[in-house]
């Protein structure tokens, strides 16, 4: 199961080793990840502990007592901006979307560098 990479995520009721997670697509393209949220405190603390392991200091204590208080249902979705110039832009690649130039690889270095056959 994923549960390490979305410590967030709603174990799937009916088969605990899937997670609750979706994706929205178009055209093929990845343009927001989402997931069903935990709203188990007991779960959600036992996935906390997995992930911060030995450093217990970065254990969420806050957000564990309000689960505990009760959490309705949720989800989260976290749609890319980048990836939505892409769609609208039709760029062939995430890099040509950054915002900012110093960010970008240098392509005078790129086209300078050998090339190697392997």
């Amino acid at each position: 199961m994923g549960e390490g990479r979305l410590p967030l995520a709603k174990i799937t009721p009916g088969d605990n080793t899937t997670l609750d997670v979706f994706e929205l697509c178009i055209n093929g393209q990845e343009i927001a990840p989402a997931y069903s949220e935990q709203n188990d405190p007991l779960l959600q603390r036992e996935q906390f502990e997995k992930q911060v392991g030995d450093d217990i200091q970065k254990l969420d204590e806050d957000f564990l007592t309000a689960l505990e208080h009760g959490m309705p249902p949720a989800g989260g979705m976290g749609v890319g901006i980048d990836r939505l110039v892409i769609l609208l832009t039709g760029a062939a690649n995430i890099r040509d979307t950054i915002l900012f130039p110093s960010l970008r690889p240098d392509k005078t270095v790129e086209a300078k560098s050998p090339k190697s056959d392997l």
